[in-house]
């Protein structure tokens, strides 16, 4: 009995590594780090306690950290207004862009006192994701915009094509702080 082997070639791989390469990719986020609002919420307290103006005052500054939120409560909405003040202050000097407070909700009295509450811009909302994914396809770069949840991932061939969408959206005027973050390649 004879038995004949014929050797089986070696199977081709799926993917070369050319292809097996990921390609260079960031993403756009907006993030404000809660150490940062705590700091800036206790000077900004401090300070107020030490103004001569609100001396005898009911003034009271409290941060809801689950909501992401700043309650104000005093007399008059022109403290309150003092009190935004020192808090934009406050939080350049911290390093924390200011675009990431909403001071669009109006205030309004509430018996003795002036209530007025600001949220804290966290994540990309929707519609502001929508506009950014449009402008970065309208630049006519050759890159690709993805909305994922709270971010936009952008990716590319070459990094010198992200940093061109960087620089585009640095320019864009979309009302939130942005970061780039995960910058891979």
């Amino acid at each position: 009995m004879t038995l004949s082997c014929t050797r089986i070639s070696d199977p081709l791989p799926l993917f070369s590594p050319i292809q097996n390469r990921a390609m260079p990719s960031f993403d756009i986020v907006s993030k404000v780090d809660p150490q940062t609002i705590d700091n800036v919420m206790n000077v900004v307290r401090k300070e107020i306690l030490n103004r001569y103006d609100f001396n005898g005052s009911q003034t009271t500054i409290e941060l809801d950290k689950k909501e992401l939120s700043v309650l104000l409560i005093t007399e008059t909405e022109m403290r309150i207004q003092a009190i935004e003040k020192v808090l934009l202050e406050r939080a350049i000097k911290q390093h924390l862009d200011p675009q990431c407070f909403d001071f669009s909700k109006p205030a309004y009295p509430s018996g003795a006192t002036t209530r007025k509450e600001i949220k804290i811009k966290q994540g990309i909302e929707k519609e502001v994701a929508k506009k950014m994914v449009k402008d970065i396809k309208d630049s006519g770069m050759k890159v690709q915009a993805s909305i994922m949840d709270d971010l936009v991932r952008v990716t590319a061939k070459k990094i010198d094509d992200l940093q061109a969408v960087i620089a585009l959206c640095r320019q864009g005027k979309y009302g939130l702080p942005l970061q780039f973050v995960n910058m891979k390649n």
